[in-house]
């Protein structure tokens, strides 16, 4: 979808975004260039990045003279200009990264708590954000925060589904999740889903950057899974599409606590593996589980028909390429094409950490938003804009 800015003075703040953006996905973009694109004047424009580049978003560079003249300033986003938090809760514990611009872990923390009540969740996220903040001030200092990310199993807003059974967070039901987190960094916050998070991720910095459209397949506690298409998320109408792991793939098979029976996530998933290793080892559940990998694959490339299937999410150290390597040779399905030079599935790199990198990007992407910026237009104290502060963390 293209952006457009407005000439009216006061929307100041919704045009500095759309251009920000603009340089974000397009750069390196000389200014007349993506004045064209948002739709502004090139006053407007030059303006604008002005003051961008006084606030350190901003590098611009010359190309190597080629012909008579000086060649025109291109411009990319300065990895350095603004940080952000991801954090990844599931019923294990908790982690937090803080990221640059270009997706760069700054600083990293984890905890193991399991069960973690909304009180105590709170409370760990801002004492291991201040953790990572005290750190780097012994040496370099964090930089402007722009905002934090929160990517949590879901769905929401489900009675029989949403916090319900072992791979959600019981007891979160009703809570007013990103205010909550907001009040406890003072950070604008921002909520997401776990597979839809990692998806973003993996766009950004993984395994799918670069692929227009693909299927990221999400193995944690539970099981997700999130279409990108034209680089975008498929979130569905109430933000909860995805929930692959409730797929009922098993005819009367186990009772799980959504109350379906046979659900795949009860096979196929981290809480899977930990209840079934116990009894029938690792490798006994690899074999159990790889045919079911195989319907999951199949179903996903005949329903969305993706370049390629990622496969990513946490598992003990070379679990999940033994899964994929059982689950050969896959099913026929309209992924079988002639000519095709993409693998049908692509395992995202171990311990990349997409979940943590997505819940950053959803925050810088928040913030940057034009719809964010628009909060702000006609604002006597440019300051407020997080965009325009350059408080340190």
């Amino acid at each position: 979808m293209a952006l457009k800015g407005t000439n009216q003075e006061y929307d100041r703040p919704y045009n500095r975004r759309i251009v920000l953006e603009t340089i974000r996905l397009q750069g390196p973009i000389a200014r007349g260039e993506v004045a064209k694109r948002v739709g502004l004047t090139v006053q407007t424009v030059s303006t604008i990045i002005r003051e961008l580049e006084e606030q350190g978003f901003l590098l611009g560079s010359r190309e190597l003279r080629r012909t008579r003249g000086y060649p025109p300033t291109t411009l990319t986003i300065n990895p350095d200009g603004g940080r952000a938090v991801g954090v990844h809760l599931t019923p294990r514990g908790v982690e937090v990264a803080v990221i640059n611009l270009a997706g760069t872990f700054v600083g990293r923390r984890s905890r193991k708590l399991p069960r973690l009540s909304p009180r105590t969740a709170f409370g760990v996220i801002a004492g291991l954000v201040a953790d990572i903040g005290r750190e780097n001030r012994r040496g370099r200092p964090l930089g402007r925060m722009l905002g934090i990310g929160l990517a949590m199993p879901g769905p929401f807003g489900v009675e029989s589904m949403s916090f319900v059974g072992p791979t959600t967070l019981e007891g979160w039901q009703g809570v007013p999740i990103s205010e909550r987190l907001a009040e406890a960094t003072g950070l604008p916050a921002f909520v997401e889903v776990e597979h839809a998070a990692a998806a973003l991720g993996e766009r950004l910095y993984g395994a799918g950057r670069g692929t227009r459209d693909f299927y990221y397949l999400h193995f944690s506690v539970g099981l997700g899974g999130c279409m990108v298409q034209d680089g975008t998320a498929l979130r569905g109408s109430n933000e909860n599409a995805g929930e692959i792991g409730h797929l009922p793939l098993v005819p009367d098979g186990e009772l799980c606590p959504c109350g379906n029976h046979g659900c795949l996530e009860r096979y196929l998933s981290g809480e899977a593996l930990e209840r079934r290793a116990r009894a029938v080892g690792v490798d006994g559940w690899i074999a159990e589980a790889a045919p079911l990998l195989r319907r999951a694959i199949v179903t996903i490339e005949n329903l969305y028909d993706p370049e390629t299937i990622v496969f990513g999410g946490n598992a003990p150290p070379g679990v999940l390429e033994k899964l994929l390597e059982a689950a050969e040779p896959l099913p026929h399905s309209v992924a079988e094409r002639a000519g095709r030079t993409m693998p049908r599935v692509i395992r995202s790199a171990p311990a990349e950490g997409a979940v943590l990198r997505g819940a950053a990007a959803l925050a810088v992407s928040g913030v940057l938003s034009p719809r964010f910026g628009a909060m702000f237009a006609g604002e006597e104290r440019p300051d407020r804009d997080p965009i325009m502060s350059r408080a340190n963390a």
